[in-house]
């Protein structure tokens, strides 16, 4: 697939088949992941692999209940707008459903002796939206998500991850049951300024 067809196509994927994702693909979004870039080539991203029922279950409990305590006081508000509802009510599924979805990729960084905490994500980023884009262009469906890292100390307890390493982005992957994009939104022009800010200009 085009390189561009993957980025104009790509979106949240958050209602996802059982089925199983061969293990060949699960590699090919590993691969695609560490090419990324890295800053002074340190590469310090793990990815761990999560396809067993008991672990996926226990990960999903504290999934939800990072769901329900962060989107759960504003689910009328969310569900009464046009514009939020259909969004409220697909990442809600995928907080309901998580056990099921048939791989769970978390990626993690390694934080000793890194810069301060707002640039580290400068290097395990990237790394997602490779895999992320080249699940796309295998016909996989996936999204970013964060909630478990309220649950944080016990999901590294849980999957063994050591002191100096934190979970970043926790990817849900399988087959969708949706249809890809095209992605919604806010226009190019709408968002880019030229040399200085507010300086905007026509295409």
């Amino acid at each position: 697939m085009d390189i561009f067809e993957a980025i104009n196509s790509q979106r949240a994927m958050r209602r996802l088949k059982p089925d199983p994702v061969p293990e060949e693909l699960i590699w090919k979004l590993l691969d695609a992941a560490v090419k990324a870039p890295s800053g002074g080539n340190r590469q310090p991203w793990n990815f761990i692999v999560i396809r067993d029922d008991e672990t996926k279950t226990k990960i999903a409990e504290w999934y939800l209940d990072g769901w329900n305590k962060t989107y759960g006081p504003v689910k009328q508000a969310a569900m009464a707008s046009p514009t939020t509802a259909r969004t409220y009510a697909s990442a809600d599924h995928l907080a309901n459903h998580l056990a099921e979805v048939p791989v769970l990729i978390i990626a993690t960084f390694n934080t000793s002796g890194v810069a301060p905490v707002s640039t580290s994500g400068a290097s395990i980023y990237p790394a997602v939206q490779n895999l992320m884009l080249a699940a796309r262009a295998l016909g996989l469906g996936t999204t970013i998500t964060t909630l478990h890292r309220s649950h944080e100390a016990e999901v590294k307890q849980l999957l063994g991850v050591p002191d100096g390493v934190d979970t970043m982005a926790l990817i849900p992957l399988g087959y969708p049951v949706g249809k890809f994009g095209p992605t919604n939104r806010i226009p190019t022009e709408k968002v880019v300024y030229w040399e200085k800010w507010g300086q905007a200009r026509e295409r």
